[in-house]
């Protein structure tokens, strides 16, 4: 018996909404870890915005890679780990902040915290993670089934 997940399982899993966790490479040091709200696209790369003055993308420039893991919170757990190169460019406003926050947080407090944050948007970055290796587990798979 395994408890990976198959392709569609882990990508019907990362479509949802779920805040994903951070690691990137520091010099001398443990990585960075750090949650953040993520995009993810059936078959496709994940994606998020950061600050580009902050560590963590400072780190990721250095690095060029990064692991991402996402999990749930009540049993039977399940997550999905996924690690790669990243590209940062510049988001798209509307697709990559005001949609993102509407994800997390819902219409009206989404727009609330796009505004709220404003200053903080010319200095955004999009971080576009190509998936190379995967580890998934989905421990709903040790529970007898009934039937």
């Amino acid at each position: 018996m395994t408890l990976a997940m198959s392709r569609a399982e882990r990508e019907a899993f990362l479509a949802e909404t779920r805040v994903g966790v951070v690691s990137v490479a520091e010099q001398g040091r443990g990585p960075l870890t750090v949650p953040v709200w993520f995009r993810y696209e059936r078959g496709g790369p994940l994606r998020f915005v950061t600050g580009g003055g902050s560590k963590k993308a400072a780190l990721l420039r250095a690095a060029g890679r990064v692991s991402l893991c996402v999990q749930t919170e009540t049993p039977p757990y399940k997550y999905v780990s996924v690690e790669g190169p990243v590209r940062i460019s510049t988001p798209n406003f509307e697709r990559d902040v005001r949609q993102m926050a509407r994800r997390y947080l819902g219409e009206q407090l989404g727009d609330w915290y796009v505004e709220s944050t404003a200053a903080e948007r010319e200095h955004a970055i999009l971080v576009t993670l190509e998936p190379q290796r995967w580890f998934t587990v989905d421990y709903a798979k040790m529970v007898p089934q009934a039937g």
